[in-house]
């Protein structure tokens, strides 16, 4: 019987030795070398994959950049810094980086717009969203249930009295904050002195009356005022292109709803 067990034991060590082996082998010969430029830019990349280059994750980028698919200058997180680092590898200029940070386009607090309904559900924008449309009186105004902030790597959003608000200093541009709102609310603007329209309601302005006490009603006084050509009103709320606008304030001080604010980084 001892006889037996020990040949078992060595013919399992045999067979296991013997699979290390081919096992062994086969990681040699099947080995996919590495791009050694892939790996040095992946590694100047700040590892957030977080898309805001346009491709799927840092690596994606990396890879993007060597196959000369993509530049050097989109990593909106790493900035020109990484920008330059990235060139340097490639032996490329590294171009103008245009800092870019979020924005939300909606001023319905609880304040300014009346509760729905209280919601019980899942704490979570988008199931929200399905399930009731809005738990405010403005359909295309912030749920305020914080998707937002929860994919934000940077600790740059939180949610005050309803709606999600964005901490410009700890803003990155990466974009995860509007690819996760559901409503199309959190914009990326150029990081430069600006008019922002802060409301997405698409009603006709009596309607946006009812739903909001500072929704843009459409009313083309800010078009008016504006010498820059810069805005423009389209489905009943207004627009402001920030390559035009100057920040001269004309637009501010004439919209009667409060809902068009300058900003200044």
């Amino acid at each position: 019987m001892p006889n037996e067990i020990l040949l078992a034991i060595l013919i399992v060590s045999g067979i296991g030795l013997i699979i290390g082996v081919v096992l062994a082998i086969a990681s040699v010969v099947l080995a996919v070398p590495t791009n050694e430029k892939i790996d040095a830019i992946t590694s100047e990349l700040p590892g957030a994959n977080c898309g805001g280059c346009g491709f799927s994750g840092c690596e994606a980028y990396a890879k993007a950049i060597v196959a000369g698919e993509a530049e050097v200058n989109l990593c909106p997180v790493g900035g020109k810094e990484v920008a330059v680092k990235l060139g340097g590898i490639m032996g490329v200029e590294a171009g103008e980086v245009e800092q870019k940070v979020a924005v939300v386009r909606c001023m319905g607090s609880k304040d300014n717009t009346e509760r729905r309904f209280y919601y019980q559900g899942s704490h979570n924008c988008t199931s929200a969203t399905n399930l009731v449309g809005n738990l405010s009186s403005c359909v295309y105004g912030c749920m305020g249930l914080g998707d937002c902030m929860k994919v934000c790597p940077y600790g740059a959003i939180e949610v005050c009295n309803g709606v999600a608000r964005i901490i410009s200093e700890n803003c990155r541009g990466c974009g995860m904050c509007a690819n996760a709102c559901p409503k199309g609310l959190i914009a990326l603007v150029p990081v430069k002195e600006q008019a922002l329209v802060r409301c997405q309601n698409f009603h006709k302005g009596a309607m946006t009356r009812k739903d909001c006490n500072v929704g843009c009603i459409g009313c083309m006084k800010c078009v008016k005022v504006c010498e820059e050509g810069a805005v423009e009103v389209q489905n009943f709320h207004a627009l402001v292109d920030p390559k035009k606008c100057t920040a001269c304030g004309k637009c501010v001080v004439a919209c009667p709803r409060g809902c068009i604010t300058p900003f200044i980084i």
